[in-house]
């Protein structure tokens, strides 16, 4: 398995001679943090799957949909809100028709999906659309979008206490299942509480490899958190990722 950490929260897993690809967007989407990471290049017969866990601009751009100008076995696996923001007004002033749209599956939190070969189960987000669990060549691959343990100072108890239930009983669902990779929320704008959510996963879930995402380019923090007394034990378990386009070979 290759890994290449793109920037964000947008990934590029090669994997059996399929290319899955997490919430892409351009880097230049939130003004407040500009990446300048880019999506490798593949033969133009290389299957791509696209996952675009919502619609955030830091999730999703609509650059995606051009990219089936290229390959010829693309698939797109969307969260349902990504639709709305679509709509049928937006595709056709890109320059699609119709056909677009058979290449597109929308889906909503806790289904399961067979698309192109791979079986795709989705989570409930604790912020915005859904998490995605992927089986492909008999290796799992856990990508979190926005599901995390966000807990904010200046939120309502009933919200802060809705978000750690939520995502306890998401991450639970996981305890039991293999998973071979995991990307895993690690924010540092929630400052003391920024671990709150991976620090669970890693307790709870049993994954072999779990890279930090949505960094907003605070890599050190992954670091800072490997070194914990009470990280020591899954420490080798998490990846150090530096730099944008950092490239990863994976034995899975």
């Amino acid at each position: 398995m290759k890994i290449t950490y793109i920037h964000h929260s947008s990934v590029c897993v090669e994997l059996d001679g399929k290319v899955l690809v997490f919430d892409y967007y351009k880097g230049d989407a939130v003004p407040s943090c500009v990446y300048s990471g880019k999506m490798p290049k593949f033969p133009k017969e290389t299957p791509i799957y696209v996952f675009s866990s919502h619609s955030h601009r830091d999730h999703f751009d609509v650059e995606v949909l051009n990219w089936s100008k290229y390959y010829r076995n693309i698939y797109y696996i969307f969260a349902k809100e990504v639709k709305k923001k679509l709509g049928n007004t937006l595709i056709k002033r890109l320059g699609f028709d119709e056909s677009i749209k058979e290449k597109i599956t929308y889906v909503k939190p806790r289904e399961q999906w067979n698309i192109g070969g791979l079986v795709v189960e989705t989570l409930l987000s604790t912020d915005s659309g859904v998490a995605f669990l992927i089986t492909v060549s008999g290796k799992v691959i856990y990508h979190a979008g926005d599901l995390n343990w966000w807990k904010w100072e200046e939120e309502s108890k009933e919200f802060n206490d809705y978000q750690e239930k939520t995502y306890k009983e998401e991450i639970d669902w996981l305890s039991n299942r293999q998973v071979d990779f995991a990307f895993v929320v690690l924010d540092p704008r929630q400052e003391k509480d920024k671990y709150l959510g991976i620090d669970y996963f890693m307790k709870q879930v049993q994954a072999i490899h779990v890279m930090p995402i949505h960094l907003w380019k605070q890599y050190g923090l992954i670091e800072e958190y490997r070194n914990f007394p009470t990280s020591l034990e899954f420490k080798d378990k998490i990846l150090m990722v530096e730099r944008e386009n950092q490239e990863f070979e994976i034995n899975v």
